[in-house]
């Protein structure tokens, strides 16, 4: 069966997981020849675009902008510095805070990453008419205003949590 097929029956959900799924896979292997992961890019491009606008932004600051988990960022943050493509220093103003900023090296790197990346989100893109279409733009609205809802795990999870408890019990 066709994956277009199958999206004809699938929730929402489950086509979101899938893209999600194949992005991060197509761009785990595009990075890979760089010595990145998708993860790894994440946060060195979003580094280099924040420190682009004249930032230099603590491991948290960075975990909110890419909705990574902090301790997630700290761990790729200590990776990337082994590999020498960020410096990770101690803000002057709050000594428990670590502020993180690409090397020379980190740039150059990044700065192909990001190519090789755009080619393939312009690939991704191109049934939608390309990166810079109209259909693209609705879509990213789209994404964006889903991104925005705030998701209010007790409601959800308690109801679905009682119900198998009361099937076991009951």
């Amino acid at each position: 069966m066709s994956e277009s097929r199958d999206s004809e029956r699938a929730t929402p959900g489950f086509l979101v997981w899938r893209l999600s799924t194949k992005w991060r896979v197509a761009v785990d292997r595009a990075v890979a020849p760089l010595g990145l992961t998708h993860a790894q890019y994440s946060l060195v491009a979003s580094l280099y675009g924040m420190q682009r606008d004249g930032e230099r932004p603590s491991q948290r600051r960075l975990a909110d902008h890419t909705g990574l988990e902090p301790l997630y960022v700290s761990k790729l943050a200590r990776a990337l510095e082994a590999a020498e493509l960020i410096e990770r220093t101690r803000d002057p103003r709050d000594p428990r805070a670590v502020q993180l900023a690409l090397t020379e090296r980190g740039q150059d790197v990044t700065r192909r990453a990001v190519k090789v990346v755009q080619g393939l989100l312009q690939q991704l893109l191109e049934p939608l008419g390309g990166l810079d279409s109209a259909r693209t733009r609705t879509l990213t609205g789209e994404l964006t205003a889903l991104l925005d809802v705030p998701l209010d795990l007790t409601h959800a999870v308690s109801p679905a949590l009682s119900a198998g408890t009361t099937e076991k019990t009951g």
